[in-house]
């Protein structure tokens, strides 16, 4: 069981999310930054997509009532058991009673916990995934939420020391590709995206990253039916100004789609902190 002391400005629990469910209107969710919540999990001998605590700029105090084997990868962020100071990217042994506190990270924005067993809040619609947009999964870690830890039986064998990372860099090159309504600006438009920086706002949150820079000019004036979303979109409102769809993206919208990230960078848009710059590369 592990109690929650502090949560963080916020906490989550987080698997791969629910697929398959956007013909109902049920966003996929699920880590902002899979590829770190799998790594993590890696490290303790879990399967890639159980479920742990995904950390918002940190700051989160949790006790362990039992034994436990953990995790912490995706933004670096400063980790200590009692008190003593741990790296990240590696598994780390906490006894029974023990505390585990994780900082504000000095680079990036997410951070994930695993633990070995993997995090077992009931599941709904197949995931334990908390949802900000649709209200599904369990609500954001409050003080005083304990967490059940599942079995480590079966599980494989702990076998890596520490895995290997690069820090992101302060102003990341996001690889996209064109469409499916790039028709819908002008050339313009297109070059703008792919030369000019942009600054991530701080409207930013788990559905999406707003950005400020030059607005992206229309060829074609009106707005389109409603059409299904995918995760890295990148949606373009009557302001001219993209939001990257991260994780709780609704599953449909009507403005239209100028690029969608390629899926390696989609880990990278969910690590962008408020103030940041970025560039697009097509």
């Amino acid at each position: 069981m592990i109690e929650v002391v502090r949560p963080g400005p916020l906490a989550t629990v987080q698997d791969l999310g629910r697929p398959g469910h956007a013909h109902l209107g049920v966003p996929r969710s699920g880590a902002a930054d899979e590829r770190a919540l799998r790594l993590a999990n890696r490290l303790v001998g879990n399967p890639e997509g159980v479920a742990g605590v995904e950390l918002t700029f940190g700051g989160a105090t949790l006790r362990f009532h039992e034994p436990a084997w953990i995790a912490v990868a995706g933004a670096l962020a400063p980790l200590s058991v009692d008190g003593r100071a741990y790296g990240t990217h590696a598994p780390c042994y906490v006894a029974a009673g023990g505390v585990v506190d994780v900082g504000t990270p000095r680079s990036g924005l997410r951070t994930y916990l695993a633990v070995r067993g993997g995090v077992t809040v009931d599941a709904v619609l197949g995931s334990r995934s908390t949802d900000l947009l649709s209200g599904l999964g369990p609500a954001p870690l409050a003080a005083g939420d304990r967490l059940p830890v599942g079995s480590a039986e079966g599980l494989e064998e702990i076998n890596v020391d520490i895995a290997p990372t690069s820090p992101m860099p302060e102003t990341p090159v996001l690889r996209i590709v064109a469409g499916p309504r790039d028709d819908w600006f002008t050339d313009e438009a297109m070059a703008t995206l792919t030369s000019a920086r942009y600054e991530v706002s701080t409207d930013s949150n788990r559905v999406g990253v707003r950005l400020d820079g030059p607005p992206l000019a229309r060829a074609r004036e009106g707005e389109l039916g409603s059409e299904g979303m995918v995760t890295g979109s990148l949606q373009v409102p009557p302001s001219g100004l993209p939001i990257i769809f991260l994780a709780d993206h609704p599953t449909t919208g009507g403005y239209p789609v100028v690029a969608v990230l390629d899926p390696t960078a989609v880990a990278d848009a969910a690590q962008l902190r408020p103030g940041q710059m970025l560039r697009f590369r097509l």
